[in-house]
């Protein structure tokens, strides 16, 4: 037989329906799309989403809002006391509130809480920090605004800005009562570990990964900034309890891993869960992958015991 390819090496483990899943992601949205032009990746991302977009639940109010100047959209499902501030994913460039609109519903439908989901400036028009910034913005306003807890939530770059908001917020602790990431980039080392380990596996490459950055920032990466990388924060004192998924095969993986071991190290909660056998963006295979289905199950037990301030880890 003959050597496998780091691609063949990422993507042995994998399961049937999630093969057909990473198959038919690629018809909508190619291995070789950050070649194109940014307008044209935006469009090949919203067909990908649409493509595996399911309705909505039913019982679920939705209304379009402005949000400390930002706009949001809420969904909110009978007399919701706990606030989720919901961050996309897009690696600071794609998505937007109809890119993570059935995802959001579904956590709003199920845990009954209110989902803020917000639509944060991006890249390359508006560079970092203004997704931070926007993102500041929202939890301001949500807090003023809404009574009861508040958690922080996202996926991918969502996870990287939530993780932000809940360090340069530590005077809020007492109402930002968790943190929910999702496969977060929080700016771990890219020439160790799971970045070189799964640099070409399906849904995020570690090229994809240096792509995306340089965008974000224009070139001129941070030095210890936590508002651009949460793991560059040399204090993880006070922060709120947080719970992170990551997938076993994706090159940011290990992002989540240290950044719950830098919390448990300050003395703080954190619980870190690796799902194996899936894929970075795997939320949107939950209703055709059975891992998918699995592990959206245990984000929204975790989400329901964080709203409830109860920690069963």
């Amino acid at each position: 037989m003959g050597r496998l390819t780091a691609m063949d090496q990422a993507r042995a483990p994998l399961d049937a329906d999630l093969e057909a899943y990473i198959e038919r992601s690629a018809s909508f949205y190619p291995d070789d799309a950050t070649d194109l032009s940014i307008a044209e990746q935006r469009r090949v991302y919203d067909r990908l989403c649409e493509a595996f977009r399911v309705s909505r639940p039913t019982g679920v109010a939705v209304r379009d809002l402005t949000a400390g100047g930002v706009p949001c959209r809420l969904y909110e499902a009978g007399a919701p006391f706990v606030t989720v501030i919901y961050f996309h994913g897009g690696g600071f460039v794609l998505g937007g509130l109809d890119s993570h609109d059935d995802i959001c519903a579904e956590i709003a439908a199920i845990t009954g809480y209110r989902v803020l989901s917000v639509d944060y400036r991006l890249a390359p028009e508006h560079v970092h920090p203004a997704p931070f910034e926007d993102g500041f913005a929202v939890l301001r306003w949500a807090l003023e605004r809404f009574d009861g807890p508040l958690v922080l939530a996202g996926d991918s770059a969502g996870g990287n800005i939530a993780a932000a908001l809940a360090h340069a917020n530590r005077d809020k602790r007492q109402r930002i009562v968790g943190q929910l990431l999702i496969y977060p980039g929080l700016g771990g080392d890219a020439d160790q570990g799971s970045y070189l380990e799964n640099a070409d596996a399906p849904g995020l490459t570690r090229a994809d990964i240096a792509y995306y950055m340089k965008i974000r920032c224009a070139g001129a990466v941070p030095k210890d900034d936590p508002t651009f990388a949460p793991l560059s924060d040399p204090d993880f004192s006070r922060l709120p309890p947080t719970v992170i998924f990551t997938a076993d095969c994706d090159p940011i993986r290990d992002d989540g891993q240290h950044y719950a071991a830098r919390i448990t190290a300050a003395g703080g909660r954190a619980h870190w869960i690796n799902e194996p056998g899936l894929i970075h963006g795997y939320l949107r295979a939950r209703h055709s992958v059975t891992r998918a289905g699995a592990s959206f199950e245990r984000i929204l037990d975790a989400l329901q015991c964080l709203g409830e301030e109860a920690w069963p880890f």
